[in-house]
C-alpha cells in the first residue's frame, strides 16, 4: 500500500542526500502531526474554543478537584507572560470559563477556578479530538499499537536525553 510519503521518497531520490528509512520515519511523523493538529482544531471548533483557551483550561482540569492554580503557576506552565496570562484569564472568566477567587486570608493571593461551563467545554472537547485520535490509531492492532509507543518512546527518550540541560 502507498502513500503519500512514498511517492515523495521517489521524488527525492538521487536529488538528495537522505536515507530513505530515516527520511520515510520523520515525515511520517511529520505529516501525523499536522493530522492531529488538524483533529484537534476541529474539535475546539466544534465546541467553540480556541487553542489557547483548551491550554488553559486542559491545565487547570489536570489538577484535579477544585480545578485551580494560580495566576503565576498558570503562566509558568504555559510558558507564558503574566500579562499574557492576564489577557487570556480575562477572555476566559468573560466567557464564564473560569472565575477568579480571592483568598479569604490573604487578599492579594487570586486563584483562578475552572467554572462547570469551562469543565464540560474542555470535557467535550477531549472526548471530539479522542475519537478523531482513536480513529488515527485504528487499523493498528493492540500488539501493533504497544510495539510502535515502545518505538516512539524510545526515540523521544533519546532525543530528550540529547538536549542540554
Amino acid at each position: 500500500m502507498e502513500d503519500s510519503v512514498d511517492r515523495h521518497l521517489a521524488r527525492w531520490r538521487h536529488k538528495a542526500p537522505f536515507d530513505d528509512r530515516v527520511e520515510g520515519i520523520i515525515t511520517r511523523i511529520q505529516l501525523l502531526t499536522r493530522h492531529v493538529k488538524q483533529a484537534k482544531h476541529l474539535a475546539l471548533a466544534e465546541v467553540g474554543l480556541q487553542v489557547f483557551e483548551f491550554d488553559t483550561l486542559h491545565r487547570l482540569a489536570s489538577r484535579g478537584e477544585p480545578w485551580r492554580a494560580t495566576p503565576s503557576e498558570l503562566a509558568a506552565e504555559l510558558l507564558i507572560s503574566p500579562a499574557g496570562m492576564t489577557g487570556r484569564l480575562d477572555t476566559l472568566e468573560g466567557a464564564g470559563l473560569v472565575r477568579r477567587l480571592r483568598g479569604a486570608a490573604d487578599r492579594r493571593r487570586v486563584d483562578v477556578e475552572l467554572t462547570d461551563l469551562g469543565r464540560a467545554r474542555w470535557l467535550a472537547a477531549m472526548e471530539i479530538q479522542g475519537a478523531a485520535e482513536a480513529a488515527m490509531v485504528e487499523p493498528l492492532g493492540e500488539a501493533d499499537r504497544d510495539t510502535l509507543n515502545g518505538l516512539l518512546k524510545q526515540m523521544l527518550s533519546h532525543v530528550e536525553q540529547q538536549r542540554p540541560r
